[in-house]
């Protein structure tokens, strides 16, 4: 029963709620300078508005988010040649990056940084290449000393603060325990001040160094200290998250009492203010230390308790709205962007008319140039229409060969299973469906589809096979343009004709590397392989002809043709052991 309440209160708040009021009403604001910068044309207004909301995802903690739009002002901006602007939003996406730990692209754009701004700034960028692709700690120290001394000149604090919390990285580096500590406290005492979300964000540095360092004390000390902060006092909700902070430091000195009482009050201001999601972490938190405890009673009042309480909490709590509200407001930027590519569509087709008019002076030209052209758009239209055609019949194909597994699970009386696979079904068919009409689409949302995918095989065969999913670094995950589900029949054959034959459980591995100008694709499994494979089928197997792989294959043909695309493809049983091994190579383009 506890699990499947857990289970409903999971789906019902899976999506992480971006902020307060702030937040949106600077979205909103933005995306009206936005509109009205792209009605008149305006190309620095749009990027600076693409700037500003980078700003305030950035600000507020997302930094995917800030990664996307600081993106999208930066290519603006190497139009119109801006190189201050340049200089700002490069630095400002190397940032983002180095936040989620993407290095490489990290270092590229503090160098694009660093080749269009001034003496000063030069300096300061080219102390961050450093920092972050040098192995050795004396020159990342070195590095962040020469800007310390900068910043602390330009008095830029917020700066200051992220200069001691790198040396401190350096200090845990070189095992210099007391300096690294020294460093966290002076970026905390900084940063409070002027940057209170880089404040918390040292200061759970700072108690995670503690703890790795068993100094359970010292940690309780800091995140209590901070707790007394004005800029948390303040915020219901960023009290009730360092609450349980402090509760998860004390589950890990291994006093699950001190914790319990803690997780108890973060439970209650939760409830108080209306904060829906962080009552129900402090829910999930509190009945994980039942569990160990065997104190199922109290488990399961708490949970009475909450649901009992759910109805009005989540009628307090704003932050659902405002999420809803920034959803919609990034669907309409969205939407502007659309709007915008078709008005420049339409200009450069009528341009097009328009030139070709003119060059009705000269009837022959115009005739053989029409005849040509007209011909040409035949061949194109026939050949998208066929591969629409393909498209389309994979989505059947797809959904039938799903939906034998739901009826695998409801055969053995398997409900739950059956609930889960359909949930999953249902979000991967919507992602399928949204891009069936296209050609190509973005990288990420193939390699989501993917990963759905895998996840549904997975819960079919759970004794069958495991999975992995490798991807370079050095792809883009946003500007790169895929043929969808292109990769999707081959993982299926894999699994369907190879792995599932196992008496062992498999491996299936997918890999997604760049190679010179050339996205290469690997898929391989150790499963019973291609010849064994098609002996093991019956002869009403051998008499139906596979639709999936063969509409794959057509599929490539017409991509090569339509798009000049040069896709490769090449399946093999492997050589010195069984399974399948599938080699696809694309060139890398940006649509």
């Amino acid at each position: 029963m506890l699990q499947l309440f857990a289970v409903f209160i999971g789906i019902l708040f899976a999506n992480t709620l971006y902020s307060q009021n702030t937040l949106v009403d600077d979205i909103q604001q933005e995306s009206k300078k936005l509109k009205k910068a792209v009605d008149t044309k305006d190309e620095s207004g749009q990027a600076d508005s693409y700037y500003n909301i980078g700003e305030t995802f950035f600000n507020n903690g997302n930094f995917s988010k800030s990664e996307e739009y600081y993106i999208k002002a930066k290519d603006i901006y190497e139009r119109l040649k801006d190189k201050p602007n340049i200089e700002r939003v490069s630095r400002k996406l190397a940032q983002s990056q180095e936040k989620q730990n993407k290095i490489t692209p990290a270092i590229s754009n503090y160098t694009r940084a660093a080749e269009v701004s001034f003496s000063k700034t030069r300096a300061v960028n080219s102390n961050d290449i450093v920092r972050l692709s040098s192995n050795s700690p004396e020159l990342k120290a070195e590095a962040i000393q020469n800007n310390i001394q900068i910043n602390e000149k330009d008095q830029d604090q917020e700066a200051l603060a992220k200069n001691y919390s790198q040396m401190a990285d350096v200090n845990i580096q070189q095992r210099n325990i007391p300096k690294a500590e020294q460093n966290l406290n002076n970026a905390y005492k900084i940063s409070k001040e002027e940057a209170p979300q880089q404040a918390l964000e040292i200061n759970q540095k700072l108690t995670d160094f503690y703890v790795d360092n068993k100094k359970f004390d010292k940690a309780i000390e800091a995140k209590k200290k901070v707790l007394t902060e004005d800029f948390v006092k303040e915020n219901s909700k960023k009290e009730v998250e360092q609450i349980r902070e402090l509760a998860n430091i004390y589950i890990k000195k291994n006093d699950p009492e001190e914790a319990i009482d803690l997780l108890k009050k973060s439970y209650k201001i939760a409830l108080e203010r209306g904060h829906t999601l962080e009552a129900q972490k402090n829910v999930k938190k509190l009945d994980s230390l039942y569990s160990i405890s065997e104190n199922i009673e109290a488990s399961v009042h708490l949970y009475r308790d909450f649901l009992g309480k759910l109805p009005e909490v989540v009628s307090k709590d704003i932050s659902l709205v405002d999420d809803k509200i920034l959803e919609d407001t990034e669907q309409k930027i969205a939407q502007l962007e659309k709007e915008k590519k078709l008005k420049d569509e339409l200009i450069r087709k009528k341009n097009v008319f328009n030139y070709s008019l003119m060059g009705a002076l000269v009837l022959l030209t115009v005739l053989i140039v029409f005849i040509f052209r007209t011909l040409k758009k035949v061949q194109i239209k026939n050949k998208k229409i066929a591969l629409q055609s393909l498209r389309r019949e994979m989505n059947p194909h797809f959904i039938f060969n799903s939906l034998n597994s739901v009826n695998q699970f409801i055969a053995t009386n398997n409900e739950l299973e059956a609930n889960q696979y359909l949930t999953k079904f249902s979000k991967l068919m919507r992602g399928v469906m949204e891009n069936s009409t296209e050609d190509f689409i973005p990288f990420q949302q193939e390699l989501d589809l993917l990963h759905n995918y895998l996840a549904l095989e997975k819960t079919r065969f759970p004794d069958k096979f495991e999975y992995e999913i490798t991807v370079d670094e050095n792809l883009s995950m946003h500007s790169l343009q895929v043929p969808g589900m292109l990769v999707q029949p081959f993982l299926e054959n894999a699994i369907w004709h190879g792995l599932r034959y196992r008496s062992e459980k498999g491996f299936l591995k997918l890999c997604f590397e760049k190679d010179s100008q050339n996205l290469k694709i690997t898929i391989e499994d150790n499963g019973i392989g291609i010849e064994e494979s098609k002996k093991q089928k019956t002869p009403h197997q051998k008499s139906r002809e596979g639709r999936g792989m063969k509409n794959t294959l057509e599929r490539i043909a017409l991509l090569n043709d339509l798009y000049h695309q040069h896709i490769q493809c090449e399946i093999t049983d492997k050589k010195d052991e069984k399974g399948v091994l599938v080699n696809i190579s694309y060139q890398l383009s940006i649509k």
